[in-house]
């Protein structure tokens, strides 16, 4: 009797033809709409897999792997991966992996396309003139503040950062200012043109603050009301990262009351709702979670979490060795 082949869950749809491709070696059961799956039926569709590729609207933690005595390897489209429990998953020998680096520099445009929109107010104009309100050109009408020769600031200097860096010091000649918890090698900074700071001189000093940092226990609130009264009351807070980053009742009573010109919003904390008081103010960009979301870019995504799942499972030309897995163990556990 043939081996039974093993059985993979893809949570989301992706691409057909990418997704097919793991019907070579696995029995694949494929979502073929978008679906709000709960923590039970996460655990339901892990019990019987041996592997998935999930997106970051499922959690994968302790309670979803605790029947999956089957599972060995499970990975996230997406280079964030705070969707994930990685020490109960190592705990268990089961391989995460995410796909960096194919979406850094498409993020990095929408960073700039959302930071260019809150400093020159597009949406707000916009919604002006879709309301019928522009009744004449007026010298005073929606003047916002310039982004060339302005200071950005990038908290998170990642690969994404870098990108975003780039784009603000070549391409428009800003000054750019960073903060890590420690610092770039000096062959870095140069090619972005981008000086350390500490995290209140990054506040205090930049025109255009971008929150490129992954989110974390630690990083949870790290814009609440404190941070924000160190900032300038013309300066714009683009979050193109993770929604927890930041305080959003904070946020919004700032950017109410003019402590704050405007902001850019890509990431919520309780997304998919949008939390009403900024909802309901003009001077906020708000996009739904839509920082990597080319049609090549998000191709290129799903092909390396299947590249990822297949050799993670011991198949393919790389088996055994995922592209790029975010645990220790890199080959499953039998």
């Amino acid at each position: 009797m043939a081996e039974a082949r093993p059985r993979v869950w893809v949570s989301q749809p992706l691409f057909d033809d990418i997704v097919g491709r793991l019907d070579e070696w696995f029995e694949v059961d494929a979502a073929r709409e978008v679906t709000a799956w709960s923590p039970d039926q996460v655990a339901a569709k892990l019990r019987d897999a041996d592997g998935a590729v999930v997106t970051l609207n499922e959690h994968i933690g302790a309670g979803e792997i605790t029947g999956a005595t089957r599972l060995r390897a499970v990975a996230n489209v997406g280079v964030g991966y705070d969707n994930l429990d990685v020490a109960a998953l190592e705990a268990r020998g089961i391989v995460a992996t995410n796909t960096p680096d194919v979406l850094t520099e498409t993020t990095a445009d929408m960073a700039f396309a959302l930071l260019m929109a809150a400093a020159r107010r597009v949406t707000e104009g916009e919604r002006w003139l879709r309301e019928g309100r522009w009744r004449q050109w007026s010298f005073d009408t929606l003047l916002g503040g310039d982004v060339h020769g302005s200071t950005l600031g990038i908290l998170g200097m990642g690969r994404i950062g870098q990108g975003i860096a780039r784009r603000g010091a070549f391409g428009f000649g800003m000054r750019v200012l960073y903060h890590n918890r420690s610092r770039l090698p000096v062959g870095i900074e140069s090619n972005c043109r981008a000086a350390w700071v500490d995290f209140d001189t990054l506040l205090r000093e930049s025109d255009h603050l971008v929150l490129v940092l992954p989110y974390s226990p630690a990083t949870h609130h790290v814009i609440d009301s404190a941070a924000l009264a160190k900032m300038k009351p013309t300066a714009t807070l683009t979050n193109i990262a993770r929604g927890g980053l930041v305080d959003e009742a904070a946020l919004a009573d700032a950017l109410a009351n003019g402590r704050l010109a405007s902001a850019a919003l890509d990431v919520f904390e309780g997304e998919p709702a949008v939390a009403p008081k900024l909802l309901a103010l003009r001077n906020v960009v708000l996009t739904p979670h839509v920082g990597s979301a080319s049609l090549a870019t998000r191709r290129a995504m799903a092909t390396l979490a299947v590249d990822n799942l297949v050799a993670a499972l011991g198949r393919g030309p790389d088996a055994g060795r995922p592209p790029t897995p975010i645990t220790g163990a890199t080959t499953a556990k039998r």
